[in-house]
């Protein structure tokens, strides 16, 4: 003889066996897409802004800026390590703040050689005590970044480089690409430049109020 109840024990067995397989796959499918999702500071970033404050004769002088715009996580030694894929044949002739790793294959010029030649540059923040001709503002603190939400100001960290062999115009420069962000833990996944308003600075009196000829940003995410 066949029970009611019997039907109703099995059903409510194979119930709980499909909500467990669907309680599964859902977990599956949320890590999957969200294994770059940062719960500790979801809306933390790290950008790097390049703002073109003059054009040369074979390129242009930028300052590059990079904010640690996380609220809680700090970077610490050995500090940061940002690099990039140039988009012609440029060179860095020269750097204030920061220097490259390597210099690369500088053969083909004579006389005066730039600072590096490579296609993919790595650049380091120079170190505390660097002499006073080689830093501008916010650099040499060896790459060491404070977060935005303990400290503002020591978040920052900024270098200059003049890049030759490149546009010289806002229509003929081109950005560079593939940028990497390094740092102590995981590191980071950075997005391709985007040209934004240029950057407005004010003098010291704040009576005045000049522009970058072009700016662009890069955001790095937390990995």
């Amino acid at each position: 003889m066949k029970y009611p109840w019997s039907s109703i024990t099995g059903s409510v067995a194979h119930s709980r066996g499909f909500a467990i397989l669907l309680v599964l796959w859902l977990s599956c499918c949320t890590f999957t897409s969200t294994e770059a999702y940062d719960a500790v500071d979801p809306s933390g970033n790290i950008t790097i802004k390049w703002d073109v404050i003059s054009w040369t004769p074979d390129g242009y002088v930028a300052v590059v800026t990079i904010y640690n715009f996380q609220q809680y996580r700090r970077i610490q030694a050995p500090g940061w390590t940002l690099g990039w894929v140039w988009a012609k044949k440029e060179v860095i002739w020269s750097m204030m703040g920061s220097q490259t790793t390597e210099q690369g294959d500088c053969s083909k010029y004579k006389g005066n050689v730039p600072h590096c030649c490579k296609k993919d540059p790595t650049v380091v923040d120079l170190l505390p005590g660097t002499p006073y001709n080689q830093q501008i503002a916010n650099c040499c603190k060896g790459g060491i970044l404070n977060s935005w939400g303990r400290d503002p100001a020591a978040a920052v960290s900024s270098f200059q480089v003049s890049v030759g062999a490149a546009g010289n115009t806002n229509k003929t420069l081109k950005l560079p690409r593939n940028f990497t962000l390094k740092a102590p833990g995981p590191g980071y996944t950075c997005g391709p430049a985007k040209i934004v308003r240029p950057t407005k600075f004010s003098t010291s009196d704040k009576r005045r109020t000049t522009q970058a000829l072009m700016t662009w940003n890069v955001t790095c995410t937390y990995s």
